[in-house]
């Protein structure tokens, strides 16, 4: 093949790889809100409240949105692309996979804090989560998300950002690439989520941290590693801001 039409062919495959990966991750977070207002609205139309009690709301969004969507979605994506279920890497998690998952805890957890520590250190502001915002009104939603974390918002989200959007760019990029590329989609479709001033503080944080669950994912070859290590890490967030609210631990 002439090296000019070479090139251009892996232009336009490349081409093609982010333009399904955008598609996926944003797609993804757009089906997840048309579901959960779906699931939200028939709730209500059966006489039971969901929009004044904030927990019942986040469990609706969870279990419909990270739970029920994303997976939807994901599934839709292979089946349409002729993908069988072995494209995504899973499996029973081994003892060097508990070791992965301890150490990617420890990076990513230990560059929150680094991260925390240089914002404050310049008195820069992040935004706030909508999460947050709902479990200030009503502490019981921090509790009610801690078991959530592992059981739907962990691997929720590394099944379409790693197990697929990933997965679809390691083909066209090959892997240093396709977890940088994952990991600035996964930051930005999060921009939805977000109230207040330092929103792109907040992105930038989760592009930085976010390689930790591309790269555990990478060299395990297994998606429960990373969706063990993002629970882990939501888990220990929700359960601080909860002893942080009712006054147990000083914010």
């Amino acid at each position: 093949m002439p090296e000019g039409r070479a090139v251009t062919v892996l232009w336009n495959r490349r081409s093609r790889a982010v333009f399904a990966a955008i598609t996926l991750g944003f797609g993804g977070y757009a089906f997840a809100a048309v579901v959960v207002l779906l699931a939200a609205l028939a709730l209500v139309a059966v006489g039971i409240p969901v929009l004044d009690q904030p927990s019942l709301l986040v469990a609706v969004s969870v279990v419909m949105g990270q739970g029920v969507a994303f997976g939807l979605f994901a599934l839709a994506y292979l089946r349409y692309t002729g993908r069988s279920l072995d494209y995504v890497k899973m499996r029973v998690p081994t003892l060097p996979d508990f070791g992965w998952v301890v150490g990617g805890f420890v990076v990513f957890y230990g560059g929150l804090i680094a991260v925390s520590l240089v914002l404050t250190t310049f008195g820069i502001q992040s935004a706030q989560n909508e999460l947050t915002r709902l479990g200030e009104q009503d502490p019981r939603v921090f509790l009610l998300l801690i078991p959530l974390s592992f059981l739907l918002i962990g691997p929720g989200e590394e099944l379409l950002y790693r197990g697929v959007v990933q997965e679809r760019l390691r083909e066209s990029f090959g892997r240093w690439p396709a977890i940088a590329l994952a990991s600035l989609i996964f930051a930005f479709v999060h921009v939805f989520s977000l109230q207040g001033a330092g929103k792109l503080v907040y992105l930038g944080i989760l592009f930085v941290l976010s390689p930790v669950l591309g790269a555990t994912y990478e060299y395990t070859r297994n998606l429960v590693v990373p969706a063990l290590i993002h629970g882990a890490f939501n888990a220990l967030q929700f359960g601080l801001a909860y002893l942080m609210v009712t006054g147990q631990l000083p914010s």
